[in-house]
């Protein structure tokens, strides 16, 4: 797998984009001047205990405040809520201190927290539409290779590790450096680091702990004590391998940030950070942009005119999956609903990762008579979802032939729905995307060329004829010739802009669209 990532920097925001073989499948959205982002410590201060949800509402700053559950609080708030009482005194340090007892799992969150409390907090969820941050003071600190947790002795390995041999070096090394009351989250990564890179990478997140621990002293509430890396280099944290072929940003501050930082963690990667200086927006020269338009409609193209339709609700999100021009007279309708759905499922876990969609995911899968092609579905979902970082749950297909998908999501979505505003109503309606407009065309003229069909009266708009007329070697002369079939385009201004019917030499329709 080649993997790439590509940064565009603009004044108001930075916008990430991850390919692999390039295709696009992740988007980032790093709002500049939000400042709020997820692994950031706080001082706060709590304004309103809500004891019917045992929780509270912290004030750190933002528009809105902040919201903290009783089981957010961790095991080890006492210990943490010792140290921030101490600031104003002699600070305690970690190493040091003779731990608090935990909480129990089960309390109430006013025999802990009181109206105009001071607390340190960390950023678990950002704030999404109407609702503030989501805090944790279960605070830990990110690496490449460990997570850092305070108030700790154990030492944790990533179960994606299976070498046993593997786990008892990491567990040394750990061991060897760790403080008194500290303990770590060995990630995966770290079984490829060397002994000395996991060193270093520990000893960095402890001085950052005591540097925390210092602005505690100085700042008064609400105040951010440390802030998390650019989303740009968390990103590069998670996921930098041997697979990424290149990093190009078309910022040259940003370009000198990220090739500083892979040089600290990687210098033999260093050489794969490239500065992009061309005249065309980066997105556009990189095939990206075009990507993003189709991706994001709420129609998404599968193969063979199969297609989805993905519908945003307050409560969920519900995707729908359609067999488009597949038509009931194919001999195998079990095994063609089956490559439907296996086409579908892909692009479903694609476009999860793509819009970041998060809650409840409802998908309507084309009805499958065996169980065993049931199962089959639902084993390949797992699958395809098994890269998703974000934790996600996936239910068995139901009798009625759905999918129950839920998935965590912690920053706001990147984009909700992109369309192209319909000139002739200027704004009033919205119409599909137009760069989707041949592709959807040509998929349509293979399958009738595949079942035999060896006319086709395209009758479209005026503005959709000119394009496709347009040049010597058209597109319609280029699908004659490739699909071997007469094409003839006739023009009606009364349809709309970009509407096609696809017409026999009677006039009659060519198509017989079902949902099986």
């Amino acid at each position: 797998m080649n993997r790439e990532l590509f940064i565009n920097v603009n004044p108001t925001e930075v916008s990430i984009a991850l390919c692999e073989d390039k295709v696009l499948v992740e988007l980032n959205k790093e709002r500049c001047q939000t400042g709020f982002s997820v692994g950031d410590i706080y001082m706060g201060r709590v304004r309103k205990i809500m004891p019917g949800l045992n929780a509270a509402f912290v004030n750190i700053g933002h528009e809105k405040d902040a919201f903290i559950h009783y089981l957010d609080l961790g095991q080890n708030f006492t210990s943490l809520q010792r140290i921030v009482d101490s600031r104003e005194k002699r600070l305690l340090r970690v190493e040091s201190m003779k731990l608090e007892p935990q909480l129990a799992k089960e309390g109430r969150i006013g025999d802990h927290l009181k109206v105009g409390q001071t607390v340190m907090v960390q950023i678990s969820k950002e704030a999404i539409s109407t609702k503030g941050p989501r805090l944790t003071a279960d605070v830990s600190l990110a690496g490449r290779n460990v997570v850092l947790v305070p108030f700790s002795n154990n030492v944790y390995v990533s179960a994606k590790i299976r070498s046993n041999s593997t786990k008892k070096r990491l567990r040394k090394v750990a061991l060897e450096v760790l403080p008194q009351n500290f303990g770590v989250i060995i990630r995966t990564a770290a079984a490829e680091a060397e002994d000395i890179d996991i060193m270093q990478d520990i000893l960095s997140l402890v001085e950052r702990w005591n540097k925390t621990l210092d602005a505690l002293r100085k700042g008064a509430a609400p105040v951010r004590l440390m802030s998390e890396m650019s989303r740009v280099n968390t990103i590069i944290r998670d996921s930098l391998n041997d697979t990424f072929s290149q990093i190009i940003v078309d910022d040259e501050t940003m370009y000198s940030e990220i090739k500083s930082y892979i040089h600290a963690i990687k210098p033999e990667m260093e050489h794969m950070v490239k500065l992009y200086k061309g005249k065309v927006s980066i997105f556009d020269n990189f095939d990206i942009t075009k990507q993003i338009k189709s991706l994001f409609a709420k129609y998404v193209s599968l193969r063979r005119g199969a297609y989805l339709i993905i519908e945003h609700t307050e409560a969920m999100h519900v995707i729908d999956v359609n067999s488009g021009n597949r038509t009931k007279a194919e001999d195998d309708q079990e095994q063609t609903a089956l490559e439907v759905n296996l086409a579908a499922a892909a692009e479903i876990a694609r476009q999860l990762r793509l819009r970041d969609m998060g809650g409840i995911v409802i998908v309507d899968f084309i009805d499958m008579r065996q169980q065993q092609s049931r199962q089959t579905l639902y084993q390949e979902m797992q699958k395809l979802m098994a890269t998703d970082k974000a934790k996600h749950t996936i239910l068995p297909i139901t009798k009625f032939g759905l999918m129950q998908i839920t998935r965590q999501r912690v920053r706001p979505i990147a984009i909700n729905e992109i369309s192209d505003t319909c000139p002739t109503c200027h704004g009033t309606g919205k119409v599909e995307p137009t760069i989707l407009l041949e592709k959807k065309i040509e998929g349509e003229i293979h399958n009738l060329a595949d079942k035999g069909v060896r006319y086709v009266n395209l009758r479209v708009s005026p503005y959709v004829k000119a394009y496709l007329e347009q040049g010597l070697l058209s597109r319609k002369l280029r699908w004659i010739f490739k699909y071997k079939l007469h094409i003839k385009i006739t023009t009606d201004q009364s349809i709309g802009m970009i509407d096609v019917s696809y017409l026999d030499k009677k006039g009659e329709s060519l198509l017989t669209n079902s949902k099986e």
